[in-house]
């Protein structure tokens, strides 16, 4: 694909055809997302490729209460586990299961499952002393995350970066053989969609940019 296109065509797909992607493709795909940046070019990212059913089990079974209490805080009209203004919530017993979540059901039929694992041992946390929740940690992982999207949509497949295994991480770590200093940063979903998307709705750049401090003047041409 041209650069540009692959910007901005490449949504979060979350229907997959069962068709199989051949190692030598997904090789292909971290191979290209390897190139990602990170700071100090340290690239604190690892991966492991979930292949056995039993494993895909144990994790989708230890997704699915998050999932289920996103659902029920999205249902309520929170924005689930913000930092800001938390809202904890007890899940009823009737509650479990009630919203679909193809992903998460049917885990041992999704083509590709990736969990990207992060070293914060070579990651510079340039936030992790101010008084509220750490993000600039993200900026080395992250962007090698969205490289696989990319490089997985140039080769006419999609996927989509969840994080619920995160929430769970002392059952998830453990299932994945988390190594010690290491943070569960993201499971990815990879396939052929079902679906390929081209048009993705976005706010426009006046609506978020703009000029010198963040409540300066709108930017706009």
């Amino acid at each position: 694909m041209e650069l540009r296109d692959g910007i901005r065509q490449t949504g979060a797909v979350r229907g997959f055809t069962d068709e199989a992607v051949p190692d030598a493709i997904l090789h292909a795909i971290l191979d290209d997302a390897r190139f990602a940046p990170s700071g100090g070019n340290r690239q604190p990212w690892r991966v492991a490729i979930v292949a056995d059913p039993s494993i895909r089990r144990e994790l989708g079974a230890a997704m699915r209460p998050v999932w289920d209490e996103y659902a029920t805080l999205v249902a309520a009209g929170r924005t689930p586990f913000t930092v800001v203004d938390p809202s904890p919530t007890v899940l009823s017993t009737t509650t479990p299961g009630n919203v679909p979540n193809d992903l998460i059901d049917n885990i041992e039929r999704i083509p590709v499952v990736l969990a990207i694992a992060a070293d914060l041992s070579r990651i510079a946390m340039m936030d992790k002393d101010l008084d509220r929740a750490t993000m600039t940690g993200g900026a080395s992982v992250y962007p090698f995350c969205w490289n696989i999207l990319l490089a997985a949509r140039d080769r006419g497949l999609g996927g989509v970066i969840t994080t619920f295994a995160s929430r769970v991480e002392p059952v998830t770590g453990p299932l994945l053989g988390l190594p010690a200093d290491h943070a569960l940063v993201a499971t990815i979903f990879l396939g052929r969609p079902v679906k390929q998307l081209t048009k993705l709705s976005r706010q426009p750049v006046e609506a978020f940019t703009t000029i010198d401090r963040f409540d300066g003047s709108p930017f706009g041409v």
